[in-house]
């Protein structure tokens, strides 16, 4: 199973940026897909997350309103648009999935980490 995070760049406050999570070796049909992100000295954090069926999305406070996640099982894939970016959203994004189903951004539960994309947002 490998996943492939894309997408992450230097941008400014304000700015979008659109992250892809490619998976190959997995059908994601059956997968719950999570974006994390950790910034430098932090922990990681859950970001948003879609389940299994795309019907129950959720999303941390901090990006409620600016990000939004989607999938596309026919193509194996999913996406973070991330609009009205901020300076603390600066971090490195990892894609995960995880066979639960279900809406979680516990990456405990994770069972496929992609290998992170930096984004950095210049105030």
């Amino acid at each position: 199973v490998q996943l492939q995070a894309s997408g992450g760049g230097l941008v400014q406050a304000g700015g979008s940026l659109r992250l892809a999570c490619a998976a190959s070796g997995v059908n994601l049909d059956y997968y719950t897909i999570g974006w994390f992100r950790q910034a430098p000295g932090k922990d990681r954090e859950g970001v948003s997350c879609i389940s299994s069926n795309g019907r129950t999305l959720d999303y941390a406070d901090s990006v409620k309103g600016r990000f939004t996640i989607s999938r596309d099982d026919a193509k194996n894939a999913g996406w973070l648009q991330m609009n009205s970016l901020k300076p603390e959203d600066t971090a490195v994004y990892y894609c995960a999935v995880t066979n639960l189903g279900i809406a979680t951004m516990n990456p405990l539960e994770f069972d496929y980490w992609g290998q992170g994309t930096l984004v950095t947002v210049s105030s």
